[in-house]
């Protein structure tokens, strides 16, 4: 499964990451390598609490990204 990770920088330095399908499922790290890596274990470890306690995978939401052209 492939989900959709927003990212952005912390005003105090570092990236926050979170994964919009799955509520509560956020992270952060001092470099983005870091903060991806941290979120694809948070993914993993929010994915098997769901199996462990028979509650559904929610549906993936698809992202389109536009451009604004700003006056």
């Amino acid at each position: 499964m492939e989900y959709t990770i927003l990212v952005r920088e912390d005003d105090d330095g570092g990236y926050l990451v979170s994964c919009p399908d799955l509520p509560g499922c956020h992270s952060k790290g001092d470099t983005l390598e870091e903060a991806m890596s941290n979120i694809k274990e948070s993914v993993l470890c929010f994915l098997d609490s769901l199996k462990k306690d028979n509650l559904p995978i929610p549906m993936l939401t698809l992202f389109e990204t536009i451009e604004i052209d700003l006056i």
